[in-house]
């Protein structure tokens, strides 16, 4: 059975570094951004998350890209 996948949309997501537990542990906090176009290149989102994280007090951990498929049968 043939399936294709729809792209839906996009979302970038920012993990940052905020502060350290009393134990030493990092405490991560998630800043998501939406409606990217799917056909947005992983450089481009990349230099964005860079850009965005230059205007941020904590420091950039990792940057990921969701993407959303919609799978339906051929």
């Amino acid at each position: 059975m043939p399936v294709s996948a729809i792209p839906l949309g996009s979302r970038l997501q920012l993990r940052l570094l905020t502060g350290y537990t009393e134990d030493g542990k990092p405490i991560l906090r998630t800043r998501s951004y939406a409606n990217v176009k799917p056909e947005a290149t992983d450089e481009a989102l990349y230099q964005t998350a860079l850009d965005l994280a230059g205007l941020q007090v904590h420091t950039l951990e990792i940057v990921r890209r969701v993407d959303e498929m919609e799978l339906e049968e051929s």
